[in-house]
């Protein structure tokens, strides 16, 4: 009885999750933001590049640093602008609650 009930929440917990990402590009209201979800999946592909990159490479010191330069100058751009939306008080295209964003 328990791995029924179990299977049923996660099922339902599965359609939630896919009803809420079809919104995100919809006129209804999201749970999730547009803007982080795309900004989440370009960091997860050039995280896969430059691993791709340093797994067919050598890399010495010098491109080292730099990517690691890249990789905070990109992290921090990437808070900076999430901090700059919280400040404002309209609402995104996204669907987001405006009442979210009010600090």
């Amino acid at each position: 009885m328990k791995i029924k009930q179990w299977f049923s929440n996660v099922g339902k917990k599965i359609k939630w999750f896919f009803n809420e990402m079809m919104k995100i590009y919809s006129n209804e209201p999201s749970y999730f933001s547009k803007k982080r979800i795309e900004s989440g999946i370009a960091f997860i592909i050039g995280q896969f590049g430059m691993v791709y990159y340093l797994v067919t490479h050598t890399m010495d010191s010098q491109d080292l640093g730099i990517w690691a330069g890249i990789e905070f100058l990109i992290a921090g751009y990437t808070v900076r602008q999430i901090q700059k939306e919280k400040k404002t008080n309209t609402p995104t295209d996204s669907g987001d609650d405006p009442t979210l964003l009010n600090d």
